[in-house]
């Protein structure tokens, strides 16, 4: 028998992310998650982190705290992790308390749905880490440290060696290969993985590819020959894309080679078919095998970022206007000291690129982030150090600067604030969710229209059934001690008796 590989599912997270702008309905991974759990993945990468929380009040108009909840409740079985930073704002590192992000973990344990914390090792610094990492275990969670690929001239051999390092001197579980971008080819595998290895102290170690370019699935049976212990997966139409590679296939080559898998491969078959049927019932595209795409390795969108850019650009009716964009995003990743394409750093050199296409003048208005991005509110990580020097004067300059470095010396008093004087910011007398969901959600007004339009339900329900007769029957085959069944309508009848084999 040969080595026993490990798998954990994206479909819920990165999977309708990548694919669609994480536009997943909750009532979906509502059918999904009982058969997923019982599959036999080690984890279930889920959608609980604040910036899902956003996404579902303000777009889908769910309930997020229903969803963790029923995370919990439909699929007991399985660890459930997600990306948490020290903080609940990702995309503003010093508008956050720390009491209130460990109560938002808190919280997510209490229900259930969260077992294992992941974390961008190496993207916004490590100033909190001491204090986060030891927090996550004090609650029991798996701690799994990224290590993000990229091709920027910084991300050398000795970079990977170092953070990896770091990881373990701050006592990771698990470490993982992050490829946000879909840039990795095999022969970077076999450096970037050997490296990991090298210096990982013998720690578990996984791989999170996505189909960009067309190269994951070989990256991956690259990363199996090398040791690889645990691959991220999804279920297709969640996977392939800009995803991650498709459940079946990564099996299937990882059994060629002599692997053992010790998944449910029918029912996640099953599971899949029920996907296929929600999606066409939802109106949702669905998607195969990528093509190789060279245009990647030039703009570097994380395909997560390009679906939820490509929806943003069709609210603001220019979508014929991607390719304008991308350019910009190349542009602006080269004077900003090359940014690593992925969270925050992707959403703000996307959104910073629109403005500059939709208003026809580069830099005529800049975000909020990049200002603080030139103060070096995001470590050096952030790659702030290289950015051009004139756009950064320029940028510091702004009056807005001003503004932001008053807010930032305010915000800054507020992350050591006791909780309860921080929590009057937001209301009195409130419940610990509802608190914890103005604080995500930056006041009431996007929660009270999802207040409204939850109003009867938390969220839509779907069947997973496209051919619902058809979908009986097979559930009747399943039962073995079903050997007879009658269909009737008026006047007529239809009876099916199982065959002897």
């Amino acid at each position: 028998m040969g080595k026993t590989l490990s798998f954990i599912d994206t479909t819920t997270r990165d999977g309708s992310q990548s694919n669609w702008a994480a536009g997943m309905p909750v009532g979906m991974m509502e059918v999904l998650l009982p058969e997923i759990d019982k599959s036999g993945f080690s984890a279930i990468c889920s959608p609980i982190m604040q910036l899902q929380f956003k996404k579902i009040v303000r777009d889908l108009k769910e309930d997020p705290w229903a969803m963790v909840r029923m995370f919990g409740e439909k699929a007991p079985n399985t660890k459930k992790g997600c990306m948490l930073q020290p903080s609940l704002w990702p995309f503003d590192v010093v508008n956050y308390n720390r009491e209130a992000v460990e109560l938002f973990m808190r919280k997510l344990v209490e229900y259930g749905a969260l077992q294992r914390v992941q974390i961008s090792g190496d993207v916004m610094g490590h100033k909190h880490y001491d204090t986060f990492v030891p927090f996550c275990k004090s609650l029991g969670l798996e701690v799994a440290f990224a290590l993000a690929y990229y091709t920027a001239p910084r991300y050398s051999d000795e970079h990977f060696a170092e953070k990896t390092k770091m990881f373990v001197d701050y006592g990771a579980d698990v470490i993982y290969l992050k490829d946000a971008g879909g840039l990795l080819d095999v022969e970077n595998v076999r450096r970037v993985f050997r490296i990991m290895l090298e210096n990982n102290n013998g720690l578990p170690n996984e791989i999170h590819g996505h189909c960009t370019t067309g190269l994951a699935d070989a990256c991956y049976v690259e990363a199996m020959k090398l040791g690889c212990d645990t691959f991220h997966v999804a279920l297709p139409p969640l996977s392939d894309g800009t995803a991650q590679p498709s459940v079946f296939n990564v099996v299937e080559n990882a059994r060629a080679l002599g692997f053992d898998v010790n998944l449910d491969i029918d029912r996640l078959k099953y599971a899949s078919k029920k996907l296929y049927a929600m999606a066409k019932e939802a109106g949702m595209p669905t998607f195969g095998p990528t093509r190789y795409n060279v245009a990647q390795y030039i703009h570097r969108v994380p395909g997560g970022v390009i679906s939820n850019m490509t929806h943003q650009l069709r609210e603001l009716h220019i979508e014929d206007r991607v390719s304008e964009v991308e350019d910009e995003c190349v542009r602006i990743c080269a004077e900003t000291g090359e940014p690593i394409m992925i969270t925050p750093y992707s959403q703000f050199v996307c959104t910073q690129a629109a403005i500059n296409v939709a208003l026809g003048e580069r830099y005529k208005v800049v975000i909020d982030e990049f200002i603080q991005f030139a103060m070096g509110n995001y470590s050096e990580d952030s790659g702030y150090l290289d950015m051009d020097p004139n756009l950064r004067d320029y940028f510091l300059s702004l009056p807005r600067a001003k503004e932001i470095e008053a807010r930032t010396r305010a915000q800054e008093a507020a992350q050591e604030m006791p909780l309860a004087e921080f929590r009057k910011q937001f209301g009195d007398n409130l419940s610990d969710e509802e608190f914890l969901l103005r604080y995500i959600m930056n006041g009431t007004k996007e929660i009270d229209v999802m207040r409204e339009a939850t109003r009867e339900r938390p969220w839509r329900s779907f069947s997973g059934v496209d051919m619902p007769i058809l979908e009986l029957i097979s559930e009747l085959d399943r039962l073995p001690g079903v050997t007879t069944v009658q269909v009737g309508a008026p006047g007529r009848s239809v009876t099916l008796r199982r065959s002897k084999k």
